[in-house]
């Protein structure tokens, strides 16, 4: 089985103008093809995100005519755009809508379903949709568009502002990617208004970002982000408001925009793998977007100096949002018009600079949560995630069923590279059911090919072990697929165990349920609204590496020794005395200084190969 959305990186996506004007050849086809007479471009299988399609096959029509002149397209575009303002365009409540502020005002606003009272919780996000796919129309409009259709799509974009931030409470669903994309259509709307009123409108732009949407960032991992439907971050969404800090940024020049993006950028950077896998977030654990990343991705790749374009997206969406028939819908059009109006290049090789919150170097990478403990770990083609034992998550040594990983302090890391080696040391003190404290220290040292793990903490009573991993997808190259086992080794006894696969708080890897689908069971909401990452929370039990303590520990600690990939034999030595840990590997010696550390208390590290 294979994962349905982890497909190929992003940046593998043909990306020169001969590459944009074949798509853009291809979705003229189909929208002169599906033009109906009364100048509807939707797909006929829409029913829900309606509001904005057709109106966003318009603008891409639009670029489509600037680029190559096609003489079939004014007509098209014409039609097509009085469609819209004729007929998608409502300024009667829409009965249900939970939101308003102020009710008859007779503001201009998109449906989410075209059904009066339906589903109308969707009317703010669609309306976002439909003021971007309006003001690149307008961008798109000179020698095509005449006046008196020109200047009612301006009033018409400029009441969807006004729906959007005076009508309404402004981000009703807390999410970041819509809040910034409504700020992105009110600065691109600016452009398109006499100077007082454009001032007026760029200002209150700025002004929602800068205290709706920044002044409310949530910290995840050092960062500071827009917060996503109740989360820190969400690997679906996360990459689209990333998208739109950047067109922000490109149209505004404001800083506020690229230092934020920035922050984004780098934080998304540290938490995805090298082959770039990533899960997690309050809406889609392991749904990935595509094509509506890129233009964020590939803006910050080249701002923050690393390869962001690894981030596997669904390239079923490579070029444009598409119907189950693979044929276009025009719900993200903005997107693709912005991505083929920039001209940055990708930013193809990873930053040299230690993170904080990622160990990388060739094939292995391993993401950390805030904690410190590993969130997701890369080696020898194989993704292993935080195991489950009695509801707690994480890497860690376990006694009597209790996880050592949650910080009592603060955790210290120290980052070293000699000898082709990469390695990060992690202290992080810890308290136990005994309520005594203890320190934890996490070696982790790569070639670039294989991963070594070393835990030491004080001796401990009883039979620990460590809890060492979830082996959960392998690397096909374009695919990922779905694994319950990796090449792992390790110094002491190594088990590979199950849980009660019938149970839905128990995830068994060897199973066909990925762990998006697992998440969403235990959460509470029903799916697409629930909030997937706290139904994983409540996870009992999960597929797990556990392994023993290492042979040859010394008498006042527990060891444990864990190799990811490789099949050479794995027997690593240690030695403690007063000046640090010694450890011994058929790749490396490492000495992991004392507990106390520097004297600052920051933890010391040699290593050479």
């Amino acid at each position: 089985m294979h994962l349905p959305r982890q497909l190929g990186p992003l940046h593998d996506l043909p990306d020169t103008p001969e590459a944009y004007d074949a798509v853009l050849a291809d979705v003229t086809e189909q929208a002169l093809a599906r033009l109906t007479p009364e100048g509807s471009l939707e797909h006929p299988d829409c029913d829900d995100d309606i509001g904005d399609t057709s109106l966003g096959v318009t603008s891409l029509l639009a670029l489509a005519w600037q680029r190559g002149k096609d003489p079939r397209l004014p007509e098209a575009v014409r039609r097509s755009l009085a469609f819209h303002l004729r007929e998608r365009v409502y300024t009667e409540d829409n009965p249900g809508y939970p939101n308003l502020k102020a009710r008859n005002t007779g503001l201009p606003y998109a449906r989410y379903v075209l059904e009066a009272g339906a589903h109308p919780i969707g009317d703010w996000p669609s309306t976002v949709w439909a003021l971007l796919q309006a003001v690149n129309v307008l961008d798109l409009a000179d020698g095509l568009v005449e006046d008196d259709q020109r200047a009612e799509l301006r009033q018409v974009a400029g009441g969807y502002w006004r729906w959007l931030t005076e009508a309404t409470f402004f981000n009703p669903q807390e999410a970041g990617n819509q809040a910034i994309g409504c700020v992105v259509g009110g600065l691109m709307l600016a452009r398109h208004l006499p100077p007082d009123r454009a001032e007026s409108v760029r200002n209150r732009a700025i002004a929602l970002y800068v205290d709706h949407i920044r002044a409310h960032r949530v910290a995840d991992r050092g960062a500071l982000l827009p917060p996503e439907h109740g989360g820190a971050y969400d690997n679906n969404y996360g990459p689209i408001s990333l998208s739109f800090l950047a067109q922000a940024h490109r149209v505004s020049g404001e800083d506020v925009f690229a230092e934020d993006g920035d922050t984004l950028a780098r934080y998304i950077d540290a938490r995805l793998t090298g082959g770039g896998f990533d899960n997690g977030g309050p809406r889609y654990s392991e749904q990935h977007s595509g094509f509506e990343s890129v233009l964020g991705l590939r803006y910050f790749s080249a701002r923050i100096g690393s390869d962001l374009g690894r981030y596997r997206g669904d390239t079923r969406w490579g070029r444009h949002a598409v119907k189950a028939d693979g044929k276009v819908d025009g719900h993200f059009a903005w997107m693709l018009v912005w991505q083929i109006q920039d001209t940055t290049r990708w930013h193809r090789t990873p930053s040299t600079a230690p993170a904080r919150h990622q160990l990388r170097a060739g094939t292995v990478s391993v993401a950390f949560d805030d904690r410190m403990t590993p969130s997701l770990v890369e080696a020898a083609g194989t993704y292993y995630l935080p195991a489950a034992v009695n509801r707690q998550h994480g890497f860690g040594p376990v006694l009597d069923g209790f996880l050592l990983c949650r910080p009592m302090g603060e955790v210290r890391v120290r980052d070293v590279r000699a000898d082709g080696l990469t390695a990060k040391l992690v202290t992080t003190p810890v308290v136990g059911r005994d309520h005594v404290l203890r320190h934890v220290r996490s070696l982790y040292v790569t070639d670039g090919t294989r991963l070594w793990t070393t835990v030491a903490v004080e001796r401990l009573p009883g039979t620990p072990y460590l809890l060492a991993g979830l082996p959960y997808a392998a690397d096909d190259g374009d695919r990922l697929r779905r694994v319950a086992s990796g090449a792992v080794t390790a110094a002491g006894e190594l088990r590979l165990t199950h849980p009660d696969p019938d149970r839905p708080d128990h995830f068994d890897a060897r199973t066909d349920t990925t762990q998006e689908q697992a998440a969403f069971a235990l959460a509470a909401d029903p799916r697409g609204y629930g909030n997937p990452d706290e139904g994983w929370r409540h996870l009992i039990a999960s597929t797990a590496l556990e392994a023993a303590p290492a042979p040859g520990s010394p008498e006042d600690l527990h060891l444990f020794a864990v190799r990811y990939g490789g099949d050479a034999p794995f027997a690593p030595a240690f030695a403690h005395d007063p000046t640090g840990l010694t450890i011994r590997t058929e790749a490396f010696t490492a000495v992991v200084g004392p507990l106390a550390g520097d004297a600052r208390g920051e933890p010391e590290l040699s290593l050479h190969g």
